[in-house]
């Protein structure tokens, strides 16, 4: 009734593009002893993508989660996820999916660049680390481009970026032995007036199920028989 998604509702996964990113965080902790830490703001549900995270290899993990950030837009959601990283402190590089499977909207990574001032590179689907800066190549619709950026940056990560590993067994049972760590927003530095439905500046008047189309048909036969047969489907239509 309010136009919010009801995530209560719904199985708890990791996007495919946040895995993409959280695997090129891990490659760069394989080559340079990296820590990494995973961050996401959700139901107290979402600790166990957070687990999944850790059994792939990430250091940390830390779940952002209060009844007040409820039925957030995406400006919220990176108000509240800007400032949980302010909190962390020091940062080379964040990694966020291009965007959710869920709400598609493709925002808050770059919205929380602009909250924490610093550079911004989307649809990364490849990269490397060339001193204190960045090599990115930028997924375009009809091709790329490269581009640098100096370091701290955030990244927003298509699942073309790579190959995610698999969860290893013995990271497993130490990620389910590991504590997370949960803010609310007594946590960090910005007050309830600024997340969740509230402070949130978009509303969804409706949103529905589209209708299921007639199933298609495929037609066999020479080309000339099947181009008959279009033109007389056509005709009759």
């Amino acid at each position: 009734p309010d136009g919010t998604l009801d995530r209560a509702a719904m199985l708890a996964i990791m996007n495919p593009d946040d895995k993409a990113g959280l695997e090129a965080a891990l490659r760069i902790k394989d080559e340079t002893g990296a820590k990494v830490t995973v961050l996401t703001m959700g139901l107290p549900k979402a600790d166990a993508v957070l687990r999944e995270a850790m059994a792939m290899g990430a250091d940390d993990a830390i779940l952002v989660t209060d009844r007040v950030l409820g039925g957030a837009d995406t400006w919220a959601t990176s108000n509240a996820i800007a400032s949980a990283i302010r909190k962390i402190g020091e940062y080379d590089i964040i990694f966020a999916g291009r965007q959710a499977i869920d709400g598609d909207t493709a925002q808050v990574g770059p919205q929380i660049s602009e909250k924490l001032d610093i550079p911004q590179v989307t649809y990364v689907e490849g990269m490397e680390i060339v001193g204190d800066k960045v090599k990115v190549q930028r997924q375009l619709e009809d091709g790329y481009e490269i581009i640098e950026a100096p370091m701290p940056v955030l990244l927003t990560a298509v699942k073309e970026l790579n190959e995610p590993r698999h969860m290893y067994i013995d990271k497993i049972f130490d990620a389910y032995k590991k504590e997370i760590p949960v803010f609310s927003i007594n946590d960090v530095d910005i007050t309830p007036e600024q997340v969740g439905l509230k402070a949130s500046q978009t509303r969804v008047f409706r949103s529905f199920t589209p209708e299921v189309k007639g199933q298609g048909e495929i037609l066999r036969g020479s080309d000339k028989e099947v181009a008959a047969r279009l033109v007389s489907e056509f005709k009759k239509a």
